[in-house]
């Protein structure tokens, strides 16, 4: 019975919220809304610019690792055939 009454409840104060923000704070919704998407596209293009960064950084140790990998497997095979 319990839980009946939490489901209830909730989807009583879900619909005075939704009837609060259409007709009576429709105004500063609006506003908070706008005034949200500058940070969040702000955040997001930093974001994507160090997920970018971090990338070109991990490519360019990925072949200077296989640089150095390759001279001394050729460094081997010299050694092997001395």
């Amino acid at each position: 019975m319990g839980k009946i009454v939490a489901v209830i409840g909730g989807l009583i104060a879900m619909a005075g919220g939704v009837l609060l923000v259409a007709f009576v704070w429709w105004r500063e919704f609006y506003e908070l809304i706008f005034g949200c998407v500058p940070p969040l596209l702000f955040f997001g293009g930093l974001i994507s610019l160090v997920a970018g960064i971090s990338s070109i950084r991990d490519a360019m140790r990925t072949k200077k690792l296989e640089e150095e990998t390759k001279e001394e497997e050729e460094k081997q095979e010299e050694e092997k055939k001395e």
